[in-house]
């Protein structure tokens, strides 16, 4: 039976691709800061660990206790909105450790160990930001485009040891987290820079009100996943959602 480790499980996109997984008779490791917080049901087949992206030391010990790993998705990231210019060096470099700097450092972990058994998917969540540039989202898709640069290298140096490398670009996604988590990272940055508020705010705002059949639900990205993890021939990049598919085709 296949078993797939998937980051940042607590909520969004992550609990719901653990769900999908299991719902298709998969071995599922979750991962996340806080296991505590998690709100997966209980199953045999569900394993749910600590695991902290940017602790050398915490990915070493959630391996350690998930065994072998046949697909790994790289979900955990941290989502922001603001100009550039409200965005510290300290927040922007916050951004890469978590969202380009983690999932490099989970690759490297678990790379060594699929290239000798000759098989493996590696599944990273990237952004549909990357296919059509946006206001306000600067630094939030530069990391996201640099985890998409990486993915599409990094399947061309892993095919010939039998392993797959896959991005999959979700689009906005009202029911995730995205919009409470910028909220609390502006409390304590001190809000949106001022001549951009009003075009901040709005944005955001856009960002709950969306109608569910123009936007990304997490099903929407959990089903691309699966696709990817299964489906050898599925393209390196993989839009998730309308909104996320209108883009790609836009840009081809």
């Amino acid at each position: 039976m296949n078993t797939v480790l998937i980051t940042g499980c607590s909520t969004g996109f992550g609990r719901e691709i653990a769900l999908h997984f299991l719902a298709q008779g998969w071995n599922v490791v979750a991962t996340m800061r806080d296991p505590a917080a998690s709100t997966l049901p209980a199953s045999e087949r569900l394993r749910v660990l600590p695991l902290d992206v940017t602790d050398p030391g915490s990915i070493r010990s959630a391996l350690a206790k998930a065994g072998p790993i046949d697909v790994l998705v790289n979900n955990a990231g941290i989502g922001w909105l603001n100009a550039v210019e409200g965005t510290s060096a300290e927040l922007a470099h916050g951004l890469f450790e978590t969202n380009f700097f983690g999932t490099l450092a989970m690759l490297q972990a678990v790379l060594p160990d699929m290239r000798q058994r000759g098989a493996g998917v590696i599944i990273n969540i990237g952004s549909s930001s990357t296919l059509k540039p946006l206001p306000l989202l600067a630094v939030y898709r530069a990391s996201k485009a640099a985890v998409t640069a990486l993915t599409e290298s990094l399947d061309l140096e892993l095919s010939s040891f039998g392993i797959r490398a896959r991005v999959v670009v979700p689009g906005m996604a009202p029911t995730t987290s995205f919009a409470e988590n910028v909220q609390q990272r502006l409390g304590t940055t001190g809000g949106f820079s001022e001549p951009y508020a009003p075009m901040a705010e709005a944005m955001l705002e856009g960002l709950r009100t969306f109608a569910p059949q123009e936007v990304t639900s997490t099903s929407d990205v959990a089903e691309a996943v699966y696709r990817a993890a299964t489906d050898p021939d599925c393209p390196v990049v993989l839009p998730a959602g309308p909104d996320a598919i209108a883009c790609a085709r836009a840009a081809e």
